[in-house]
């Protein structure tokens, strides 16, 4: 593990947590909204879609929101001490902003990761100071994290504490920025606001401020094919389980989560990896930048859902998120030797989503 980092103020534990928290409430502070990035496709016209861009964030990725949730969380609840080691677990994007956040509170971390993460990730880590201990598929990487925090570190616990770290009734969520991001629009009340899981945590906090705010937008979780949330929310099961794998990092877990919500989702679309991949492409084609797989699989449930809605003569708007740089799998989802190696052909989807967008349905 690298040497701990300088306090950033003495060892009076309660002034240290105090220092701590105002300290993130400056980086929040000083953090912009991200964008509503609009688009529309030939093939779906009267209805508006939009991508929230979670890759501004300074980490990169949707998960900024929740590391600064959970360091507010462990601070909050006296769970975090002056100079404590912190640790988690996860497949990369959550690493990186606890990494950085860990840096900015002068505290060492460590991620425990799964060795098939994309290895941009793991970089990204070390660069922020972070060390990683990888396991392999014999190993539940969030027992291994409790092993470590049961040896004196705090266990920041994104998988456990993700739906009750976070302020579903505002104070700038990412519900909340949605909505009041759309006031001006053409239709300001999202027909349906598109997520994936990985947590449980960000369509926990969507689907409660819908509800909330006396809200008619419904919720979608975008699911890889066979994963645990898909199987648990048609039965309402907490113990259902994956009966797949995936390639897609950041959703589609092996088991329900704690933060697995399922009363307030209205709708799960299960994708094949296939289609994430072309969605990725298809995103970078109309965008003209690089997302990561889970916002290829959120591009595929939000042509799906805007295709229904065109059959049955509606209009209105879709939101979903972009969860992370393209950047980070320029070496695996992006690659196409890795994609032959891993046996994935996207081309098929491809084309099918290019049909859907561009009305082309001799194609499909």
């Amino acid at each position: 593990m690298n040497a701990r980092p300088t306090s950033i103020i003495g060892d009076d534990p309660r002034e240290w947590a105090i220092d701590a928290v105002a300290r993130l409430h400056r980086e929040a502070a000083r953090s912009a909204d991200t964008h509503l990035l609009h688009a529309t496709f030939p093939g779906l016209p009267g209805i508006d879609f939009y991508f929230k861009d979670e890759a501004a964030h300074p980490t990169g990725s949707l998960k900024h929101r929740l590391a600064r949730s959970l360091f507010l969380y462990a601070l909050c609840n006296g769970r975090l001490r002056p100079g404590q080691a912190v640790v988690d677990a996860s497949s990369g994007s959550t690493a990186i902003s606890e990494a950085w956040f860990a840096r900015l509170l002068g505290l060492s971390f460590t991620a425990v990761m799964p060795a098939t993460t994309a290895p941009a990730k793991i970089e990204a880590v070390h660069a922020l100071g972070g060390h990683c201990e990888l396991t392999g598929a014999g190993t539940c990487p969030q027992a291994r994290a409790k092993e470590i925090a049961a040896r004196g570190a705090c266990f920041l616990d994104q998988f456990g504490l993700a739906e009750r770290a976070t302020d579903w009734r505002g104070n700038n969520n990412i519900a909340e920025s949605i909505i009041g991001q759309m006031q001006r629009e053409r239709f300001p009340e999202p027909a349906w606001i598109v997520c994936g899981a990985g947590t449980g945590g960000t369509s926990a906090t969507i689907g409660r401020y819908l509800r909330y705010r006396g809200l008619r937008t419904r919720l979608c979780v975008a699911e890889p094919t066979g994963m645990a949330f898909a199987r648990g929310w048609h039965a309402r099961d907490h113990d259902a389980r994956a009966t797949h794998a995936t390639c897609i990092e950041g959703i589609g877990r092996p088991s329900a989560e704690p933060g697995f919500l399922f009363e307030v989702v209205d709708e799960v679309v299960e994708v094949p990896d296939a289609a994430s991949i072309a969605g990725m492409q298809l995103l970078e084609h109309h965008l003209g930048r690089r997302y990561g797989g889970s916002s290829g699989t959120n591009l595929v449930a939000c042509l799906q859902l805007g295709e229904a809605m065109h059959r049955r003569g509606e209009s209105g708007s879709i939101v979903s998120l972009l969860c992370d740089r393209g950047e980070r799998y320029d070496r695996t989802l992006f690659d196409p030797q890795w994609l032959s190696r891993s046996g994935i052909d996207p081309a098929a989807w491809l084309q099918r989503l290019r049909a859907i967008a561009d009305g082309d349905r001799a194609q499909d």
